[in-house]
């Protein structure tokens, strides 16, 4: 298991020179269907205390911490929408020992739902009072800051008051399960580790410029440049190949779940989360996703 961590694209990964993504492709891995629900809530058992809590990624803050184990502390800590969702949460979730992290996808009472920027669609009307995609479980002996996060590997069973999402991914080269994923070896692979023999990589600092500048050219539409790679051209050729590969990976994977559009186009999802030991890492369209995904301002401050 791992503290928490933020999910990181495989190509933003290489920046450094770290590679663990491509390692961790030869090692038994969890493959999940990455949900686009907002905001994120976790929720469980305060380890300080015993008592249930709900709230969002701000329980994990050093300084300002939002922990909400009653009504009122979700009225101190939160407002709007946030504070709604986070009510209903509270009286709604299971309290079933754990801390779990998931998306919301929204309320009952119909059968579409766009909680962020992809828009779901179920078979009917869902009945239950919220729904609730889960991914992540937590383990923490007294502080909640001190959480070390591992992938959700089994079900948790839905109630009447509570409909848990969880779509099923798997690869095309071996059944569904939660034990191990195997890809096929895509040919690029050799071609990225004779790039990656020939290239200088950067300092963390420097790859933070760099994920910046990508971003921007993502949310502005125009193509990555060599000013983007602050003038490290093998870099540049060795991030673009690693977008092939995560694209080919991502070829290889399949969902089972409610069905996914962005505006009137169908859609796989917003992606997928590989796990090994080395590491997890999120596939995503960042293309096609993100561009929606940065232009959407909804649960910007929670």
């Amino acid at each position: 298991m791992t503290k928490i961590l933020h999910l990181e694209h495989p190509e933003d990964t290489i920046l450094t020179g770290d590679d663990s993504f491509l390692q961790s492709l030869r090692l038994k891995g969890d493959l999940s269907v990455k949900v686009d629900g907002a905001p994120a809530i976790v929720w469980g058992t305060n380890p300080a205390t015993g008592k249930f809590f709900v709230g969002t990624k701000s329980v994990f803050n050093k300084v300002k911490i939002k922990i909400n184990q009653s009504h009122q502390d979700i009225d101190a800590n939160h407002t709007g929408e946030v504070a709604t969702i986070l009510h209903k949460c509270f009286d709604y979730l299971p309290r079933n020992g754990g801390i779990f992290q998931g998306d919301f996808i929204g309320f009952g009472g119909s059968d579409e739902y766009t909680p962020n920027t992809i828009t779901y669609q179920f078979d009917g009307i869902v009945d239950a009072e919220i729904i609730v995609a889960p991914h992540t479980l937590y383990t923490a002996e007294s502080d909640l800051r001190d959480a070390v996060a591992e992938p959700m590997r089994f079900i948790i069973t839905d109630t009447v008051y509570c409909k848990f999402v969880f779509p099923k991914a798997y690869t095309w080269s071996g059944e569904y399960n939660y034990d191990h994923t195997a890809f096929e070896m895509p040919p690029i692979l050799d071609l990225i580790r004779q790039v990656y023999a020939k290239t200088t990589f950067v300092t963390n600092k420097e790859a933070e410029q760099i994920k910046r500048n990508v971003n921007k050219s993502i949310r502005e539409g125009y193509p990555m440049t060599n000013e983007d790679f602050l003038g490290n051209e093998s870099l540049m050729h060795l991030y673009g190949l690693m977008i092939i590969l995560k694209e080919e990976l991502m070829y290889q994977c399949r969902n089972v779940g409610p069905r996914a559009f962005i505006g009137q186009d169908e859609v796989s999802g917003e992606g997928y989360v590989y796990s090994t030991e080395l590491g997890t890492y999120k596939f995503v369209d960042r293309r096609r996703f993100s561009v929606a995904n940065f232009n959407n301002t909804k649960f910007t401050t929670v």
